[in-house]
């Protein structure tokens, strides 16, 4: 760890940690940062020798995205919560309790979706062919009979 210089400012940016440390420190590969990156969910500053900084705030910052990675949460939904989230200091209780009231109701819906899904599984499987009438999985109030005969499917 070192304590650099931001190169567009000249601002001290206080104790910061290059792409190998966070990666070391995180669990996540330096591609996966690379990529991260390129997503916008995490910036990196360069130092006066043009390498990779990050400041030490962005550890707690990749445990929120790996948090909600975890419970389903898609990498643009994170990408969208963590621009409201302010990049000079590290996030902290109350910003995590503002993003999971945000993803509190898309998860609802998808627990709603997984356990009806769930439920009715096994008349599904009973059938076998998915393109009954009364399919409530694939086919639900006889959509598909719109299509004409044979298999249709929609995501």
């Amino acid at each position: 760890m070192q304590q650099v210089r931001e190169s567009d400012s000249g601002t001290l940016k206080g104790t910061s940690l290059g792409i190998g440390e966070v990666a070391l420190r995180s669990g996540l590969t330096v591609s996966t940062l690379h990529f991260y990156e390129s997503r916008g969910l995490i910036k990196a500053f360069r130092s006066a020798g043009n390498q990779r900084r990050y400041p030490r705030s962005i550890l707690r910052r990749l445990a929120v995205i790996k948090v909600a990675q975890k419970v389903g949460v898609p990498l643009a939904d994170i990408a969208e919560a963590l621009q409201a989230l302010p990049s000079e200091r590290t996030p902290g209780v109350r910003d995590w309790r503002r993003l999971s009231r945000h993803w509190k109701q898309s998860l609802d819906e998808r627990i709603h979706a997984l356990t009806q899904l769930r439920d009715q599984l096994d008349g599904c499987i009973g059938c076998g062919c998915l393109s009954l009438k009364a399919c409530p999985l694939r086919n639900p109030e006889d959509d598909l009979a719109d299509d004409g005969p044979g298999p249709h499917f929609r995501d």
